[in-house]
């Protein structure tokens, strides 16, 4: 189910055509996480200004009139952990704050619950040249600082969360200058109106050595593991999915991805020991992008129980007749 498409409060969705930043001003990343390990960009700023959809790529990993940066954590585990703390992208004063909104996932309760607060708990950090920085969604109670108070870069401001219009824990980062949203992935489109799809822009507003860490990705892989029995997604998201072993119920092998196109084909093959096929899956051809995908495949236990050794999951994503993205993971089962 993709994210309650609801637009955050103190928000202008027209872009900033040429913001000038102070001379050698540079963005660092607002999330305490790894990019591409302990965190991933779910989706970019919707650059359309009509009713379609475009990220600065031209690609799909947006939707309508979304105006920031998600940065998502792979589970509601690392919330509380050091990949979830909130970090100032650069130096300013703090404006405004909310603290007290209920972190819980906004399919629990239901999008009219969140209107007027859809940003949930965050904050606004006001910089040079009327610039300013919002952070949304944060863990309630988790805020550190308050309004007036001066913040450093780098400086921890809060915990990710799932509060206000969030169905999965991150940190959804807006720029803006005068009300007017902000891309710092390409603040100018380029005559193409399109950036390359390899990594931020030129003209990236991120610290140069954030620059290959947050390359774009269309499709990335977002859990992958094993269970010995059924998975839902919402296992998956509180790692609550329960672990293979010789005497489970079953062997099943799942993958979540995020970021898939129009068109991708995902298949998934399990193999034993012997590297023969225990189970496969090929899934049909998606008819539209997807903001996250749960594939699964496996196999009931045997009378005599799993052979010992060790089982290989190979997950791949074709796209226009060429493998996009392959995933290969493993687990060991012991004797009985």
């Amino acid at each position: 189910m993709a994210p309650a498409r609801i637009a955050l409060p103190l928000v202008a969705l027209a872009l900033c055509p040429s913001p000038a930043w102070p001379e050698g001003f540079r963005l660092r990343l607002p999330l305490a996480c790894e990019p591409g390990v302990t965190c991933f960009v779910q989706y970019y700023v919707d650059r359309d200004s009509g009713p379609g959809i475009r990220d600065y790529t031209c690609g799909s990993r947006t939707y309508e009139g979304h105006d920031g940066t998600d940065f998502r954590l792979p589970t509601r585990v690392q919330e509380g952990g050091p990949a979830g703390t909130v970090l100032a992208a650069a130096a300013g004063r703090v404006l405004r704050t909310r603290n007290d909104a209920p972190d819980v996932s906004v399919r629990e309760t239901g999008v009219e619950k969140v209107a007027g607060v859809e940003c949930g708990n965050g904050l606004v950090v006001g910089h040079a040249d009327g610039y300013e920085s919002q952070y949304c969604h944060l863990a309630r109670g988790s805020l550190r600082v308050r309004p007036g108070d001066g913040v450093a870069a780098g400086q921890p401001l809060g915990q990710a969360g799932l509060s206000g219009a969030s169905e999965f824990p991150h940190l959804h980062f807006t720029l803006r200058r005068e009300g007017r949203t902000v891309d710092p992935f390409a603040p100018e489109p380029g005559p193409s109106g399109c950036a390359a799809a390899a990594g931020p822009a030129p003209d990236s507003l991120w610290e140069v050595d954030l620059r290959d860490r947050l390359a774009y990705r269309a499709g990335t892989v977002l859990n992958a593991g094993f269970s010995g029995g059924p998975v839902t997604m919402e296992a998956v998201e509180a790692e609550t999915a329960g672990s293979a072993g010789p005497d489970a119920p079953a062997l099943v092998a799942y993958v979540r991805a995020i970021g898939l196109d129009a068109g991708d084909v995902q298949s998934l093959a399990l193999e034993g020991p012997d590297g023969r096929p225990v189970a496969q899956t090929a899934e049909p051809a998606l008819a539209r992008p997807r903001a996250q995908s749960l594939v699964f495949v496996g196999r009931r236990r045997p009378e005599a129980g799993f052979p010992a050794g060790t089982y290989t999951a190979t997950y791949r994503v074709s796209r226009a007749g060429a493998v996009a993205l392959e995933h290969r993971f493993t687990t060991t089962l012991p004797g009985r």
